[in-house]
């Protein structure tokens, strides 16, 4: 009878587990169908130069992530008192609204309010990322964060692809896939997902939980949690180089086409992919969390250096190679802070986790694209590779930090 029992869980977890790989691997290929087509879209809503362009999609994306910033501890304690459930699939629902938005828009500010939206929609990632701890145990979270990510590197396999594709025939047509693979998905999550959050670890929703800032600074006073939460931040910041300036820098520095864009972010999704389904676990079982946390920080300093220099295809391929490993350590650090708390206050630190990746998001694509504004349209040095160079810097002044997180490493 007791064999019963663990066999019927072990099959909630997997059923589970495989759905929200789904849910994320389709989340992403809605966020990776953009981000080829970006600067054309960009130049039908009327942009003059590749750097103008560049800022104006740096604001779009600080409008997502200021939407999500003041949302995702709110939704995160949402789900802590409702459960993940239906949070999870409200936000698929209002993710395939956005792209709608998105598909009809033909100026910039129909673009910036479907961003906004599409931030509110955020909950994706925050309760799909709780629902996993939910359902994992110390030892395995790493891993199981993991495969968020390998779910998120299959969807950028196909979301750049897909949209750099599909946009050779219409600018619009990325837009309608992505409306509809949500809605799809939603649909599909009412009738087979089960609930994580058992009634008796919920907690009451307050208005202290309105309060972005009062989540993050409870946050940051528990036991054990200052020191991964910075280092998230910082990291997040840094790392928003790629998605920020990639498909603007590649298009000046080797004047690529949307098609080509499109298949350097597949290519990239494949490795992460690759990396943190496949090759993380193994690196966990045999260097243990924190040997492998200094392994992608290693290789986060050298591809964004490397970046910098960066002027032919064959460095290109070399230095994509580290910027996949470097994606070992969002997850690693996650599993860090949330190793840290008990169960009824996943929700919430996973929404504070979002919501610092969101302050990083606001920030980065601002002073990114401005740096390499300057760079490729200004007067002075012409070094398109400049945010490369930041982004590397903020690494490297990080490594005395990340050192202090030995101890929160499960072994």
């Amino acid at each position: 009878m007791c064999c019963g029992r663990t066999d019927s869980t072990d099959m909630f977890k997997d059923r589970a587990i495989i759905f929200v790989l789904i849910t994320l691997m389709i989340d992403a290929i809605g966020i990776g169908i953009v981000f080829p087509i970006m600067p054309d879209l960009m130049d039908r809503v009327g942009a003059d130069t590749t750097g103008q362009g560049a800022f104006w999609g740096g604001v779009l994306m600080a409008a997502y992530a200021g939407a999500l910033f003041l949302c995702g501890p709110i939704v995160g304690s949402i789900s802590d008192a409702v459960g993940r459930r239906p949070v999870l699939i409200a936000a698929l629902v209002m993710l395939a609204v956005d792209y709608v938005i998105m598909a009809l828009a033909d100026s910039f500010w129909m673009l910036l309010v479907g961003r906004t939206l599409a931030g509110l929609a955020g909950a994706t990632y925050i309760t799909a990322t709780a629902y996993v701890a939910d359902i994992s145990t110390p030892q395995n979270k790493a891993a199981n964060f993991g495969l968020i990510g390998a779910a998120f590197g299959i969807g950028f396999v196909l979301g750049p692809a897909i949209g750099g594709i599909s946009a050779e025939f219409s600018l619009s047509a990325p837009f309608w896939i992505a409306a509809a693979l949500s809605a799809a998905n939603a649909l599909f999550g009412l009738f087979v997902l089960p609930e994580s959050l058992a009634l008796e670890k919920r907690r009451p929703f307050g208005r202290r939980d309105l309060n972005p800032f009062r989540s993050i600074f409870d946050a940051f006073r528990m036991p054990g949690l200052a020191v991964p939460l910075v280092c998230i931040l910082i990291f997040e910041f840094a790392n928003m180089v790629y998605p920020t300036i990639w498909a603007f820098w590649t298009r000046e520095v080797f004047g690529w086409s949307t098609l080509y864009i499109g298949l350097s972010l597949a290519a990239y999704g494949v490795l992460l992919a690759l990396v943190q389904g496949g090759l993380m676990p193994i690196l966990i079982r045999l260097m243990g969390d924190f040997r492998t946390l200094m392994l992608g920080m290693s290789a986060a300093l050298i591809a964004m250096i490397g970046f910098g220099f960066t002027s032919t295809v064959t460095l290109l391929v070399i230095f994509l190679l580290l910027a996949a490993l470097s994606d070992l350590v969002p997850a690693l650090m996650t599993a860090m802070a949330s190793n840290q708390v008990g169960d009824d206050k996943q929700g919430v630190v996973q929404g504070v986790i979002a919501s610092l990746s969101s302050m990083a998001a606001i920030l980065s694509p601002i002073a990114m694209t401005s740096l390499f504004q300057v760079s490729v349209d200004g007067e002075g040095i012409y070094l398109p590779g400049a945010p490369f160079f930041f982004a590397g810097l903020l690494v490297l002044a990080m490594f005395p930090l990340v050192i202090k997180l030995r101890g929160h490493a499960s072994v």
